[in-house]
């Protein structure tokens, strides 16, 4: 197989220059060089593997791995600097053997049987905030009225964290994810997170509480493996994953609902197709497309091709779930399409921890804002809506909406 650096696609990430399209490059590179070595933008090159099969052979295989501090791993920020290298990692960068029981401590927290129990409350959040936007004025920004406070509100309350504070979260994680931010801004905003997330575990290890953070600290001690940096690091992860992730879904996919009339027709017809609704849309925008990066540990072959020992691998999970050798049209929006076995939540090991509630919000808000407000209607022409096209989650800033 031809290794493939084309100077007028080399540097990596590719902003999306459509909402509803992957960059015309990984269309390219899928066809013509499925696994290719391109550049990042700090210097230096990383492989990017751009096929369905190939990208979730590479995320289950241990000889990859997600140690975020390993020399080669490749750094997407613009400046290629290192933001978060001075503390313990989270889940997303360990690797075997601590990645199994880190993971298993944590993981009853996301069991379908407690997001179930979890519904009321949800259901309850998500009639508050669309009781608000019909009582408030013409347009509304579905961003600030809904997408971002569901979400918010449902992990601050499940690790408990005051929903006060949400303001000072959404600040700072926003300037982490941006790309074109300067590493400076990005560490500072980090370490400002770091520090509200410290103290906020000191409260819970002084006086555990029954929310996901003091249930944890009372579960260290049982075991006898009390670590403060350890909470911190998975509050963190929790926080930052659990809101902006589902956030920028709730408004994409609200935007592709509306542009798309008749698939809303029927899960507006049929709330049984909302669950098959959700993955569709979860395939078809794959916000976090580049979260599945790693760096070989040892010589690995993926696809025909060796990827040597320390050299960095990126699994476009967008163009994997836009290959037409996995999914039949894969660039249509079908909600009834079925496919589960996209890669947007990862795959392996690390897939999303918390994938089940966020695939119960989605569903929760679908069903209950087009129930509510069934006349909803973007208030501005798609092409002046403003897209995260600078960020690590792809989104929207804002969403004015009318009815």
């Amino acid at each position: 197989m031809t290794e493939v650096v084309d100077q007028e696609v080399a540097t990596f990430p590719v902003p999306r220059t459509c909402p509803f399209e992957p960059p015309p490059e990984y269309k390219k590179l899928r066809e013509e060089a499925p696994i290719s070595r391109v550049n990042l933008p700090g210097g230096g090159q990383t492989w990017v593997i751009t096929r369905h099969e190939d990208v979730r052979a590479a995320l289950t295989d241990p000889r990859f791995s997600s140690n975020r501090k390993a020399p080669n791993f490749p750094m997407l920020a613009k400046d290629g600097r290192r933001v978060f290298d001075d503390f313990s990692p989270s889940l997303i960068g360990m690797d075997a053997p601590e990645h199994g029981p880190a993971r298993r401590a944590v993981v009853g927290e996301f069991t379908v049987r407690r997001m179930e129990a979890l519904r009321p409350r949800i259901q309850e959040i998500v009639d508050e905030r669309i009781d608000a936007i019909l009582a408030g004025p013409q347009p509304a920004d579905l961003v600030e009225m809904l997408s971002l406070p569901v979400p918010s509100l449902v992990i601050c309350e499940q690790l408990g964290v005051p929903y006060s504070d949400h303001d000072f979260f959404q600040h700072h994680t926003s300037r982490m994810l941006s790309r074109t931010a300067e590493s400076d801004e990005r560490r500072k905003a980090f370490l400002s997170l770091r520090e509200y997330l410290d103290k906020l575990v000191s409260q819970k290890e002084a006086d555990p509480s029954d929310d996901l953070l003091g249930r944890q600290v009372l579960k260290q001690r049982e075991d006898g493996n009390e670590d403060h940096n350890a909470l911190v690091a998975m509050a963190f992860l929790l926080l930052l994953a659990g809101h902006e992730t589902t956030a920028n879904m709730i408004s994409l996919s609200v935007v592709a609902l509306l542009e798309n009339p008749e698939q809303l027709e029927a899960i507006k017809d049929d709330h049984a197709k909302t669950l098959s609704a959700v993955e569709e849309l979860l395939r078809y925008f794959t916000i976090a497309d580049t979260a599945t990066v790693r760096v070989a540990k040892e010589d690995v072959e993926i696809g025909g091709v060796t990827i040597k020992a320390g050299e960095g691998v990126l699994g476009l999970g967008y163009s994997a779930n836009r290959d037409p050798e996995a999914f039949d049209r894969p660039d249509e929006l079908d909600i009834e399409r079925g496919a589960r076995h996209h890669v947007a939540f990862g795959f392996g090991a690390h897939q999303c921890l918390g994938q089940n509630l966020a695939r119960m919000e989605l569903q929760i808000v679908f069903d209950t804002l087009f129930r509510r407000i069934p006349t909803l209607k973007i208030a501005a022409p798609i092409d002046d809506l403003p897209f995260k096209n600078d960020a690590a989650v792809f989104g929207l800033h804002s969403l004015p909406v009318t009815w």
